[in-house]
């Protein structure tokens, strides 16, 4: 796996707080809060269980297979 500046490694459970409420608060200037389901990997993040890497991949392929549907 790459080194990434954001991975868990690379930063503390505080830069991870601090990473997830200003990306929080840039997504939902213009759109929805994200679901439950998202922030409960975005929390998984933040207590350092998984890379976010990891959970941007899990949430995009949600997203895949439900756009697949209406094909």
């Amino acid at each position: 796996m790459a080194e990434y500046k954001y991975s868990v490694k690379n930063t503390t459970k505080l830069e991870r707080e601090k990473l997830r409420n200003v990306a929080l608060s840039y997504s939902t200037l213009d759109a929805l809060e994200p679901s439950k389901d998202t922030m409960k990997l975005v929390d998984a993040y933040v207590d350092g269980t998984m890379e976010i890497a990891d959970a941007l991949e899990i949430v995009l392929e949600k997203y895949r297979k439900s756009g697949s549907n209406n094909d």
